[in-house]
């Protein structure tokens, strides 16, 4: 790695479970501090704070309550994400909506609280799309306008922000997490699916976090070699 990680503050969003903590203990094991935003506590002794990341205001309010405890930021994951698939006509619109919030909304509302902390230690910024923000498929209206529109946001950042905060676009597909865990059978994988690890996926996350100020990795889409779901 070419940036070091001893002592930096990385805020992970959904550091609890899946992606996310994975990014916690790949953080820790290289010397870096974590902090985690979600609904859950993570791993014994990260630093978090309890939040419902569709309410963007409290999302908001609970990055500057971490980046304020740490004392300042020196990057932030948005590895939280939800779906619940089917179809458009079947899913709820409160839960239609709670998809987009989570997933894209609170993406936006924590980079945007976290920006002035960014902006003093010239800090990272990866935020986590998904292999269908770049391929729409049936049954995933709510997931699918969620991620389309993080690559959509993250790009248009990378240019808001270039020369003072990078920004990396992670495009991943599908991880042996337990996203799929409480879905209907008809929409989990089987179990020939080939899924990647999410350790794997963090492992991409330190390399782009680990890059020397002033050079980025735009953008990385990373997958088991003979996973479906990249076009």
């Amino acid at each position: 790695m070419n940036r070091e990680m001893n002592g930096a503050a990385i805020l992970v969003t959904g550091g609890s479970s899946g992606l996310g903590a994975a990014v916690v203990t790949a953080v820790t094991k290289a010397g870096g501090r974590p902090y985690v935003l979600d609904r859950r506590p993570p791993a014994d002794g990260v630093p978090w704070v309890e939040c419902d990341l569709a309410d963007t205001r409290a999302a908001e309010a609970a990055t500057r309550q971490l980046a304020e405890r740490s004392g300042g930021l020196d990057a932030v994951v948005t590895a939280a994400g939800m779906d619940v698939p089917g179809k458009l006509a079947d899913i709820p619109s409160e839960t239609w909506e709670r998809i987009v919030a989570v997933d894209l909304l609170a993406t936006a509302a924590v980079i945007r609280a976290a920006l002035p902390f960014l902006e003093a230690s010239r800090g990272t910024i990866v935020t986590v799309a998904s292999t269908l923000g770049i391929k729409a498929v049936s049954d995933a209206t709510a997931y699918c306008a969620a991620k389309f529109g993080v690559v959509g946001f993250t790009r248009a950042l990378a240019a808001e922000l270039a020369g003072t905060i990078g920004v990396t676009l992670l495009i991943p597909g599908g991880m042996r997490t337990a996203f799929f865990d409480d879905r209907d059978p008809t929409y989990q994988p089987g179990p020939d699916a080939i899924l990647n690890d999410p350790a794997d996926t963090a492992a991409a996350i330190m390399f782009a976090l680990s890059q020397p100020a002033g050079c980025a990795i735009r953008e990385m889409i990373v997958c088991a070699d003979q996973e479906t779901s990249y076009p």
